[in-house]
């Protein structure tokens, strides 16, 4: 069974930074992509970041060169390390993974938010100007 946990949210200042972290259970990451989205009250889901089983990242492009995508693979962690941070950035993220491989980001997050994947319970970052 796969589970997902996530970990690491909370309440900063504008231009501070954030790591989640997300405890991986049932599957490796050579077998799955794994990904971050979130959700914001009112707005709808945005995938945040992506990296495939080899390891090859993507990013949308209101986050590109301030957060980070990684693997811990002796501990099963996924992380998202958040620099920067701005008030639009504030939102629930959360922890993704799918079996389904290969095509875009967009397919990815498509596929998890359809049901055809997993998903953890969420963690708040909440970032103040």
């Amino acid at each position: 069974q796969v589970q997902l946990v996530e970990s690491g949210g909370d309440s900063v200042q504008a231009g501070g930074s954030l790591r989640l972290s997300c405890v991986v259970s049932g599957v490796t990451f050579n077998s799955v992509y794994m990904g971050w989205f979130r959700q914001a009250p009112g707005s709808e889901r945005e995938g945040v970041a992506r990296i495939d089983s080899g390891g090859t990242a993507s990013y949308a492009e209101t986050v590109k060169g301030r957060f980070t995508i990684s693997h811990d693979n002796a501990k099963n962690v996924l992380y998202l390390q958040m620099n920067s941070l701005k008030p639009e950035d504030t939102a629930m993220y959360y922890c993704a993974a799918s079996f389904a491989r290969g095509g875009s980001m967009r397919w990815f997050f498509d596929q998890i938010y359809r049901g055809f994947g997993f998903r953890g319970q969420g963690t708040q970052v909440t970032v103040s100007s």
